[in-house]
């Protein structure tokens, strides 16, 4: 079976490619032809990742699945959450977000915040959708200079150090994204498909 990765991101391609089952075949957006911005205007981090999911589906036939993240904090209800990449504007600068974020969090005791992965997955007309959480805290400065987004600034529950000064392995191990994966690789393996 062939399944699409609804992104142009090789590494993450590679990743989980060594995850899934062996009789599936990942292919990505550039291996389908699909090179135009696929539209993420829902409200919910779930939604956006089934829009994704059905875009694929609908206007290139194939199985596949589609991912999307945002980064949730207690003391500004939620935000950014689905806004998480443009957080300070439509430019996606993770410089300008952390520093947006940072700003909004000055002088705020309650610094706890959770990442969450909503992978949605479409095989044929079902649409299947996996959750990863993981909780932590906002720091106050920036540590760290590995990973992406607001890895920097993001200290999760029982660790002393950020995403960013973690090694990728740890990351994928108690991270959001790695958990979403990993649910969608026991369905996937349960599945006959």
């Amino acid at each position: 079976m062939e399944l699409v990765f609804a992104t142009n991101n090789k590494n993450k391609i590679k990743e989980v490619q060594k995850l899934i089952p062996n009789n599936i075949k990942l292919l990505s957006l550039e291996d389908i032809g699909c090179f135009e911005d696929i539209p993420e205007t829902q409200d919910t981090i779930g939604g956006n990742a089934i829009q994704k999911a059905q875009y694929v589906k609908k206007n290139y036939g194939y199985n596949c699945f589609a991912d999307d993240t945002g980064l949730e904090v207690s003391a500004l209800n939620g935000a950014p959450g689905v806004y998480s990449a443009r957080y300070a504007g439509k430019a996606k600068d993770p410089e300008a977000n952390m520093k947006k974020l940072l700003s909004a969090l000055s002088g705020k005791n309650d610094r706890s915040a959770q990442f969450k992965t909503v992978i949605a997955l479409m095989v044929n007309d079902h649409t299947s959708t996996f959750t990863g959480i993981c909780k932590g805290k906002i720091t106050k400065e920036k540590f760290g200079d590995g990973g992406f987004g607001y890895d920097p600034i993001f200290k999760p529950d029982g660790f002393e150090e950020t995403f960013a000064e973690m090694d990728l392995e740890l990351k994928n191990h108690i991270g959001h994204r790695g958990k979403a994966t990993k649910k969608l690789i026991e369905f996937l393996s349960q599945q006959k498909l």
